[in-house]
């Protein structure tokens, strides 16, 4: 974790943005022409993308979609290190108006509902008058690898790339929940921010948590990530961080708070992000009679990152495999490997713990003989749930994180 020069570090780049003027996007902002450099081909039908540096403050990203913007992050990145850095960190919006522009002289955070005295904070509020405090979690998208499901299912067909680790910068939701007050009564925290759909009729993007939850001492309002104020794409000035939940829940833009005396009845959390009530959210498709619940906590994965599906290594030398893992909402206790030489699963080195919500990269040596290697890689977590063997199917597309393989061929 970080030291409180790291903190204060993160909280000066974030006042000097705001006295500045904040995110000013220039030449249209985020729906502006893009350009593509490069393309690539995720593995699965449908799977060419382009890959773009043409949008603000990010730098080769794979192109899903423009408007909203659904960027995802190259596979190689999560190579060079635990934390994602921000101009190739994925994003996701939901509505297609987003704020090209953020005055954070101007904005303002406003707490209301079933509590004792409605509050409103200005962003200087927050850096100067709270607590500051620092997590390192993983984003990761309800759907993240929805195009690798089988059979198919609709939404956006990302790869395993929308998904990255940061260390966040903010103040606690809970400092800031007390400060106005929970009534007697009160059940859930619904989160709004600022993106908007384009017809009126489009249900506004909000998310909830039950009020112990919201009430935890690990969600956070940061307003930084890895040292530096937001991204806009990426929720400047404020968003919500959840650790252990699947970022539908992550509001970006985060302007409103608003405590419920009754639990939350809004389309996206009714209607959207719902999974089967079943072990792993697995049912087969075209099961019906299902009961479904809200999309809540992730699960662990393990991904290589330094070897490729179909690459070549050299035979008989050892060779250093490596990769990264998360427990899901909790720590991860071991990774394994399996080389398919019928020797069962191996213990790989883990590297520097940044915390049980982090990323942890892995490593391992092998000694491949000349043909085709096939390898494995599991991680558990520390409450003993481990990535199963057989993919998991839903409708909605969410929560894969069966056993990663590729094959390799050494010569």
């Amino acid at each position: 974790m970080a030291n409180d020069g790291e903190i204060d570090r993160a909280r000066r780049r974030t006042l000097h943005t705001l006295a500045t003027g904040g995110v000013v996007l220039a030449v249209g902002g985020v729906t502006r022409a893009w350009s593509a450099q490069l393309a690539t081909t995720l593995p699965f039908q449908g799977g060419e993308r382009d890959i773009t540096n043409s949008f603000p403050q990010k730098s080769d990203m794979l192109l899903l979609r423009s408007r909203p913007p659904l960027l995802e992050t190259p596979f190689s990145v999560f190579d060079h290190g635990v934390f994602t850095p921000n101009d190739q960190f994925y994003v996701r919006w939901h509505l297609a108006n987003i704020p090209t522009s953020v005055d954070g002289a101007t904005f303002r955070l406003n707490v209301r509902g079933h509590v004792r005295s409605p509050v409103t904070f200005s962003l200087s509020d927050l850096l100067t008058k709270f607590r500051p405090m620092q997590l390192a979690a993983v984003n990761q998208c309800s759907g993240n690898s929805r195009g690798l499901f089988d059979a198919r299912v609709p939404g956006a067909q990302w790869g395993n790339g929308a998904m990255g680790n940061a260390l966040w910068t903010g103040v606690s939701l809970r400092d800031i929940l007390d400060h106005a007050g929970i009534q007697r009564g009160a059940v859930q925290a619904r989160f709004n921010g600022l993106e908007t759909g384009v017809l009126p009729t489009t249900p506004d993007f909000m998310k909830s948590l039950d009020i112990d939850h919201a009430r935890d001492g690990e969600v956070m309002i940061a307003y930084a990530m890895n040292g530096k104020p937001l991204p806009l794409l990426n929720g400047f000035p404020l968003r919500l961080v959840v650790p252990g939940w699947y970022s539908t829940y992550w509001v970006k833009m985060l302007n409103d708070i608003e405590i419920l005396a009754q639990p939350d009845d809004n389309f996206w959390m009714t209607k959207a992000y719902l999974i089967p009530d079943t072990p792993n959210a697995n049912v087969v498709p075209g099961q019906t009679g299902v009961k479904m619940v809200p999309i809540n906590r992730m699960v662990p994965r393990s991904f290589f990152t330094s070897l490729t599906d179909a690459q070549h290594v050299p035979a008989g030398r050892p060779l250093i495999v490596r990769g990264i893992a998360f427990g899901g909402d909790t720590g991860v206790r071991s990774v394994q490997i399996s080389d398919g030489a019928g020797t069962g699963w191996r213990e790989a080195r883990l590297g520097r713990n940044h915390g049980k919500y982090s990323f942890i990269r892995w490593e391992v040596q092998l000694t491949p003989q000349a043909g085709p290697l096939t390898l494995k890689v599991r991680a558990t977590n520390s409450a003993g749930v481990s990535q199963p063997e057989k993919a998991n199917w839903n409708p909605g597309g969410f929560m894969r994180n069966v056993v990663e393989s590729i094959t390799v061929t050494a010569s």
